[in-house]
């Protein structure tokens, strides 16, 4: 799935987001349910960066909710793709934050099938083993019982 089908899957299943935009490391736009997405994707992006000189700890900043009383923009950060959003005021902050991350996981391409492995008939056959024969076990010696 691509990130503009992943968008349209995300605002018919999530009633709050408004908007959003999906776009990479360089400020690329690769999905929006605007017209023009580069206005919420630069100032996601600038947003991140900002939050990011102000952390603590080496980890990247990886989600950030931005709350005013007209509503909220929420920003995913996943490798180097980014999703942005907005809502209504008073969101449902981790179920906006599960769709916005489910949303991401599914727009990203996927991984290239592996070469199958050549049928059997091809393989060169290892050399059947034997199996090892049983050694007769030793005989044991008897005690002899004491006589008294």
């Amino acid at each position: 799935m691509d990130a503009q089908q992943a968008l349209a899957d995300l605002t018919e299943i999530s009633s709050q987001i408004e908007a959003a935009v999906v776009f990479d490391d360089k400020g690329k736009v690769v999905g929006s349910t605007l017209a023009d997405g580069d206005a919420l994707a630069k100032g996601a992006a600038e947003l991140l960066a900002a939050a990011d000189e102000l952390k603590t700890g080496d980890a990247p900043l990886t989600q950030l909710e931005i709350a005013t009383g007209d509503g909220s923009l929420f920003v995913v950060r996943e490798g180097k793709t980014t999703i942005a959003a907005t809502t209504a005021p008073e969101p449902t902050v981790g179920l906006v934050f599960y769709d916005l991350k489910s949303a991401l996981r599914s727009g990203k391409p996927k991984p290239r099938p592996r070469a199958k492995p050549k049928p059997d008939a091809e393989k060169p056959k290892a050399a059947a083993k034997k199996p090892a024969a049983k050694k007769p076990a030793a005989p044991r010696a008897r005690k002899k019982p004491d006589a008294s």
